[in-house]
């Protein structure tokens, strides 16, 4: 069968553009522009390449942000009175902390200092406890980016059976979350497993969808899936490929040309879920901004 292709970049730069809209609009309304604060932590490549492009970001759609570079050996007393700065500031409605931080630093800690209402990342005890019953909250950037996806594509995953393979606390965890709830597109059956079972794909190929977020190249194959499954790969995996330019080409949790045999639908590792990650960063800052307004 052809699957079809979805497109993370195209329905990212629809969000974008339609971000924009509302922004130009919120801020004639109330004379406020939407403010995120990043913050990086020591000389990470990956994490500075990030920063850099939600930044570039936030400009597109007309936030206002702000980026504090600091050194690898600062203190967490230092950091999280940074962070309560920008908790005090109304210029500013979202922070982000970019992860990992230093092994000296206690993440739990520092992602706690932030106020809830500035958590833009959703990671704070907080708003995960309001996403698992089910009240309104930030819902972490990748798993909501993976929920519009499904949106956007017209995949109603009611009443369908989800299967996520992976259980971390930024994208498994709470992309099951977000599905079971008895809401529109959501009130799937979910089972979460991971790499610990001793047969996988007994779990893959139950999937009506399948969420591959497991941090391992192609560990998932298409004989591992039934026919018409749908496929969401968050894996971006580095593998060394000599004959590229870079020398490695990035691929996903799911080996993509055996997958892309049985799936009616997948995302291309570059350019599916990772759009999105940033696309739906910007929406939650525009409505972190709206609620401090209204408060």
């Amino acid at each position: 069968m052809k699957s079809k292709l979805i497109d993370g970049k195209e329905i990212s730069k629809q969000i974008r553009q339609d971000l924009k809209q509302q922004t130009e609009i919120f801020q004639k309304e109330t004379g406020v522009l939407p403010g995120l604060a990043f913050i990086l932590v020591g000389e990470n490549p990956a994490s500075e390449v990030y920063v850099k492009m939600k930044g570039k970001a936030c400009a597109e759609v007309g936030f206002h942000s702000v980026t504090e570079v600091l050194p690898a050996d600062i203190s967490q007393q230092e950091l999280v009175k940074l962070i309560d700065a920008f908790n005090n500031d109304d210029k500013i409605h979202g922070i982000l902390t970019q992860l990992p931080l230093p092994s000296h630093i206690d993440e739990a800690a520092v992602i706690e200092s932030i106020d809830p209402k500035k958590d833009v990342d959703g990671f704070h005890p907080v708003n995960v406890g309001k996403l698992l019953i089910g009240l309104n909250t930030f819902r972490p950037c990748t798993p909501a980016g993976i929920q519009e996806l499904l949106i956007r594509s017209g995949i109603d995953p009611a009443g369908k059976h989800v299967v996520v393979v992976g259980r971390s606390n930024i994208v498994g965890k709470p992309i099951a979350n977000i599905l079971v709830q008895k809401k529109e597109w959501a009130n799937a059956v979910v089972t979460i497993c991971h790499t610990g079972a001793k047969d996988l794909s007994y779990y893959t190929r139950q999937a009506d969808i399948l969420v591959a977020a497991v941090g391992r190249a192609e560990v998932i194959t298409g004989d591992m899936l039934k026919e018409g499954v749908v496929v969401i790969d968050v894996g971006v995996n580095r593998v060394d490929y000599p004959e590229s330019e870079k020398g490695y080409i990035l691929v996903g949790d799911v080996h993509f040309e055996s997958a892309e045999k049985v799936a009616s639908a997948i995302t291309p590792v570059p350019g599916g879920v990772g759009p999105m990650t940033i696309a739906m960063l910007l929406a939650n800052t525009l409505q972190a901004a709206r609620q401090q307004v209204s408060d």
